[in-house]
């Protein structure tokens, strides 16, 4: 099996347990503030990944080297998730993932901007299908909407916490300095754990732990485990052998996967006219993988 193919099979499964984030995190996100949840996700992940390092072959006294590497990728992906999970608390979940299904846009600017990395005119088309079918769930498939711009609160926060992800893609290939990546994810899993502890300790002080809902723990454990520690490593081994705007391509199947976890939790399914835009985004996904060898400078 060749890198870039497993690189393809990494962010089948990032996409699918990213969903996970939006189902669960839209029933948590009422019950407390979203640095509060985000700071104790990062330390736990932190521990797994570092652990897991640790047990592979160890880290090496290289891997810090310049740690401030580690501060900046920590710093976007902690933004990420606080705007997340801020949106999330007015956004409905499959419209909060067709957001993050623009994020392959902005991913190629970036990758451009960063790396050079040229974005062919099927690429282009993908992405332009994929943002169609993003803004007609965004706007509830609703024309009026669109036509006036009408964007939710937690629509428009989310986009900004989508931004930082798109710069994170391409910045881990242009930081990583010969580091596996499951040693690079501790760093930046460290790294994000401090920013975000450090920026939300009033909220963290504030919180009443003793007599938070189940739900929220759950969140925090899945996002920990699954939307943190195993995401971490599968985007950073992907960032190293794909593209930046084919890495982020798998983000059209995120809300398909939502759509999915809403109906495993007992939600109902979005309107038959919202699941169209849901369709055009794994249009998107289709189209950019049969574009498999993009030209990289």
């Amino acid at each position: 099996m060749t890198p870039a193919l497993r690189g393809h099979l990494a962010m089948l499964c990032f996409s699918g347990l990213v969903a996970g984030s939006f189902a669960l995190g839209s029933m948590a996100a009422q019950h407390i503030e979203p640095a509060a949840l985000n700071a104790p996700r990062f330390l736990l992940a932190a521990v797994i990944v570092g652990a897991g390092a640790m047990l592979s072959s160890g880290i090496p006294r290289e891997t810090w080297r310049a740690p401030w590497r580690y501060l900046a990728l920590g710093g976007a992906m902690g933004l990420y998730f606080v705007l997340m999970f801020e949106g999330l608390k007015t956004a409905p979940p499959v419209s909060a993932a067709a957001v993050f299904t623009l994020t392959p846009i902005l991913s190629g600017i970036a990758g451009y901007l960063m790396l050079r990395q040229i974005t062919t005119p099927r690429m282009a088309l993908a992405l332009t299908v994929g943002a169609m079918g993003a803004l007609w769930v965004i706007f509830r498939a609703d024309p009026a909407a669109l036509m006036t711009f009408e964007v939710g609160r937690g629509e428009m926060i989310y986009f900004w916490g989508c931004a930082a992800h798109a710069i994170y893609t391409p910045l881990v290939r242009r930081l990583n300095r010969g580091e596996r990546p499951v040693v690079f994810s501790f760093g930046t899993v460290l790294g994000a754990a401090v920013l975000v502890t450090a920026a939300g300790w009033s909220d963290i002080r504030a919180t009443d732990w003793a007599d938070l809902p189940a739900i929220v723990w759950i969140t925090i454990l899945y996002t920990a485990v699954f939307a943190t520690a195993a995401t971490f490593i599968l985007l950073q081994y992907a960032s190293l052998n794909l593209p930046s705007a084919k890495v982020m391509a798998y983000t059209y199947l995120v809300p398909t996967w939502v759509a999915v976890w809403q109906v495993a939790l007992g939600h109902a399914l979005p309107p038959v006219m919202v699941l169209t835009g849901v369709a055009l985004t794994v249009a998107a996904l289709v189209l950019l993988l049969k574009d498999e060898h993009p030209p990289v400078r």
